[in-house]
């Protein structure tokens, strides 16, 4: 029951200033300047060209989740991005010279977190509300029913990016690791340190792709090799992971090859978050527009009616935790909700920057 509050409910804490970033107004770029960009693009990061493509799930996928249907023709502008996802060391980085506290190290304040959870909803115990995050914990035995998270999350007291695995855990060895237990704001908050942003789901999607347009997965549609490919879940979830792929939790960035864009890590190892709300009706909302959207910005607010008091965003890529029996979310178009404040072991970020944020400093 208690672990139910931090799964789907999310884990309100006290929180800083909410810290909006918003995309940057269009202004002219000649293409000399712009080509200059292009061959000297900010350290660790590649350049995403404009395209067009269509978002959402291929017909051949079998897999696929309503909320990923139906496809639809979007635009986006080129931008600048992390060709890893944010690691333990630039987070520190970012840590040292901000003094920044993450949500998953700040007291928990009930009277916020109530908001979000269904009305009379009883008080656990303060023993219970304190600083923590979801880790993952094998089960003993085979698991009939899927859908109740509850079986394998944690709640862990003392757990947070800096004890990734367990509150007497650090850093060690994990520096070129994917940070975690990582929530919305925490990866705002690094994006207005490091003047960059997160990508929007069309966005991430397109880089994602890396030119694929029509396949299931970044590298095509079979999913023969893919422990070769990216960090997931192999043999029976959540009892039996063969480790294939070599690794049980998180792996090193750049441990995979990456796509045709040059990103690694766009399957598998920790969800990402982007800036869109996530909203189940939303697709079906711009495929009925019938025109191409161009540099869509989500939906207007979060809806998810199984999860009606939370406000949520998406996040796309998949993590270690995937499997075909369970998520299958290394799949391109596969996309979930996660609180805003809510933090766990398989989330982390990447961000983008656009040549009108590095010209005029936005």
């Amino acid at each position: 029951m208690v672990v139910c509050f931090f799964i789907a409910m999310g884990c309100k804490r006290q929180t800083s200033d909410k810290i909006e970033i918003t995309h940057s107004p269009d202004k002219t770029i000649s293409k000399k300047i712009l080509d200059s960009l292009i061959q000297n693009p900010p350290k660790d990061m590649v350049w995403i060209p404009r395209g067009t493509f269509l978002q959402g799930a291929v017909p051949q996928d079998n897999m696929a989740m309503k909320h990923e249907k139906p496809r639809h023709p979007v635009t986006v502008d080129g931008f600048f991005m992390d060709i890893t996802e944010v690691t333990n060391a630039q987070f520190s980085k970012f840590v040292e010279e901000t003094g920044y506290i993450t949500i998953a190290e700040r007291e928990i304040d009930w009277e916020e977190m109530k908001k979000q959870l269904p009305p009379n909803t009883p008080k656990p115990h303060d023993s219970i509300l304190r600083p923590g995050s979801l880790m993952f914990k094998k089960t003993k035995e085979s698991v009939p029913n899927l859908y109740d998270f509850s079986q394998w999350w944690r709640w862990v007291i003392g757990v947070n990016w800096k004890h990734p695995s367990g509150p007497h855990t650090n850093l060690k060895g994990k520096e070129n690791h994917p940070v975690v237990h990582i929530s919305y704001e925490d990866a705002l908050a690094y994006c207005k340190w490091a003047r960059k942003r997160l990508p929007t789901e069309a966005e991430w999607e397109f880089a994602a792709r890396g030119n694929n347009k029509n396949t299931m997965f970044f590298w095509g549609d079979e999913r023969d090799g893919l422990s070769k490919r990216a960090n997931s879940w192999e043999g029976e979830f959540p009892v039996n992971n063969t480790l294939e792929d070599g690794f049980e939790r998180t792996a090193p960035v750049k441990t995979y090859p990456p796509n045709n864009f040059g990103l690694y890590d766009m399957a598998g190892n920790v969800w990402e978050f982007t800036s869109d709300w996530y909203n189940v009706n939303y697709y079906e909302e711009l495929a009925s527009k019938k025109d191409t959207a161009i540099n869509p910005k989500g939906a207007d607010k979060s809806y998810n009616p199984s999860n009606p008091y939370l406000q949520e965003k998406i996040i796309k890529g998949g993590s270690f935790l995937c499997s075909d029996s369970y998520c299958a979310s290394y799949r391109v178009s596969s996309r979930m909700g996660t609180s805003l404040d809510s933090s766990a072991e398989h989330i982390g970020f990447r961000t983008i920057v656009t040549p009108e944020q590095l010209l005029f400093k936005e």
